[in-house]
């Protein structure tokens, strides 16, 4: 291989361009390669079954001897959540920040990984060599404490990767973002710039997360009952917010939701949250206090159907009742896709007869984006001055509207890179171009499966959902073919056998002329059979009742 096939840069998404979710982003120059973040994302309405979705990593797995690392920028799913399972199978270092770290080990604790993982502390000052290229790191803000942006010196020039952000200038827990380091990599020269794309359809700037605790304390004074509130696990500015509010207001706090009460426990040991003693209590204890005394913090602001809140809105929680005239907050607003989950969970709670605060943060004043709008992003473009731009992190009308914020501030149209996932930049002596693909796409994980559930497996099941299935059971002899028992036919999801008994006498009666007939042509091959049957009485089944149920003959020879 010539040395210039070798010695170029190149820059793609696994995941995270053209989707909200499964955040992973290579970085490769010759015989190096770096991954930042490695994420999950939650199935769309059609992946019928499946838990979670993570990247494919097949091109790292063909290259896994130059993987130095992967990089996390900071500790929410879609950027730590595809660790335990891409792991298993590609086991390198992983560098991130204390909190981060701490999010990441109960994952990998769980999964059996956190002995055979090399993990590595960094901070914003930390610099690290990985192979020819050096990665260095600056402060962000963002909706979790200890989130950092990455610079990566190639020798081709820095490739920085903002991470998820917003520009906070008061900031709850005082982390500022490191405008001065973002500064100084911008005067050094950045080659390429990876940056966020989640607002970029949002003018103006994203409020400030100070603004959101004296709204919640508001709240928290003039219910005269219980409060409930959820919001993202992972946002541990707002759940100090809520611990505050109750010791001015006075109220206890119980915490519900094992995702919750993992990070306000890994939180709170590494001095993230900072709890008064005696405020949390047990869930049982709830019911023995006033209602004006208690808040119950919780998982369920996207309306997941498994989620504390969602239970408790269906009665259904083991612990947590909820009654008419507490006051229920939902401080997140849905993901694209999730607003039907909310709004069921919302009316269902309103039937009960709580008073619900929901709805978009500017409207109700107890949420702020995590993520920067169309003025913060701009800011960004101007600190870096990039050679070339790469939005990334957003669906592709996110993505377009990043790429005309940079057109508008001096970049160049043909040095601006909309990808989708596996589409390569290659900057060979300065210059880039788009290059060929690699394998990129959605690897499905079902229950204990990663990767067995595929295209056909979820058109299947689309089918059984829509039309139901029908099983045909036949027993032939061996010796001479004839029909010894059956057809015995089985219907689940597609009709009910009691009002339908007409349909599958006259479907039983296809089924049995259909195989005297190829018998009678002496065709015995039970592929051929199946084929011919199937056909025969989807044809009829189609003609009396416009549905095509699943149909699954079963042929027994003794």
């Amino acid at each position: 291989m010539s040395k210039k096939n070798i010695d170029k840069l190149t820059i793609f998404a696994l995941g995270g361009v053209g989707e909200i979710g499964k955040n992973m982003y290579v970085v490769q120059y010759a015989n190096d390669i770096v991954v930042v973040d490695c994420g999950l994302k939650f199935p769309e309405e059609d992946m019928l079954g499946i838990d979670i979705v993570i990247p494919d990593i097949s091109y790292l797995l063909e290259n896994r001897d130059k993987v130095r690392g992967i990089l996390i920028t900071h500790g929410h799913e879609d950027h730590i959540g595809g660790l335990p399972y891409v792991l298993k199978s590609l086991n390198v270092p992983i560098f991130a920040t204390r909190l981060t770290l701490g999010l990441i080990e109960t994952k990998l604790k769980e999964a059996g990984l956190l002995g055979e993982t090399k993990r590595i502390v960094i901070t914003s000052d930390s610099e690290l060599k990985l192979g020819c290229m050096t990665a260095t790191f600056f402060k962000t803000n963002h909706s979790i404490p200890d989130s950092v942006g990455v610079c990566l010196a190639t020798p081709e020039g820095n490739v920085v990767h903002t991470g998820d952000f917003k520009f906070d200038q008061t900031p709850v827990n005082e982390q500022y973002a490191d405008l001065h380091r973002m500064a100084a990599i911008g005067q050094q020269g950045v080659l390429a710039l990876l940056s966020d794309s989640t607002n970029s359809e949002r003018p103006g700037y994203t409020g400030s997360e100070r603004s959101v605790g004296a709204e919640i304390e508001e709240v928290f004074r003039k219910a005269k009952q219980r409060v409930i509130i959820a919001t993202f696990a992972s946002n541990i500015h707002r759940v100090q917010q809520v611990i505050d509010a109750c010791q001015v207001t006075r109220r206890k706090l119980t915490v519900i939701g094992r995702s919750m009460v993992n990070v306000v426990s890994i939180a709170s040991e590494l001095g993230y949250l900072n709890v008064p003693d005696g405020m949390l209590i047990e869930p049982e204890e709830v019911n023995k206090l006033a209602g004006d005394r208690v808040v119950i913090l919780c998982t369920g602001s996207q309306g997941e159907p498994m989620s504390a809140l969602t239970r408790m809105a269906r009665s259904t929680h083991r612990k947590i009742d909820i009654l008419p005239g507490d006051t229920v907050i939902i401080a997140a607003t849905p993901i694209p896709g999730n607003e039907r989950y909310v709004g069921r969970t919302v009316d269902e709670l309103m039937r009960i007869g709580a008073h619900v605060i929901y709805g978009p943060g500017s409207i109700t004043g107890v949420h702020v984006s995590g993520h920067g709008s169309q003025e913060e992003l701009k800011l960004m473009l101007n600190i870096m001055r990039p050679k070339y731009f790469i939005p990334i992190h957003g669906e592709y009308r996110m993505l377009r509207q990043h790429g005309l914020l940079a057109e508008s501030v001096g970049i160049p149209r043909e040095d601006i890179f909309i990808v989708d996932n596996g589409e390569t930049v290659e900057i060979v002596d300065g210059v880039a171009r788009k290059a060929s693909k690699v394998p990129a796409g959605n690897v499905l994980i079902d229950g204990l499966g990663v990767g067995d559930v595929g295209n056909i497996v979820l058109r299947d099941r689309k089918l059984l959902s829509q039309d139901g299935i029908l099983v045909v059971v036949v027993t032939l002899s061996k010796q001479d073919g004839k029909i010894l028992s059956g057809p015995d036919i089985i219907s689940r999801g597609f009709v009910y056998v009691r009002e339908s008994e007409g349909l599958l006498d006259e479907a039983n009666r296809i089924v049995t002329s259909t195989l005297h007939r190829l018998m009678n042509e002496n065709v015995n091959e039970w592929a051929s059979l199946k084929t011919h049957v199937k056909d025969a009485l989807g044809r009829f089944l189609y003609e009396q009742t416009r549905r095509r149920p699943m149909i699954l003959p079963i042929i027994m020879e003794v």
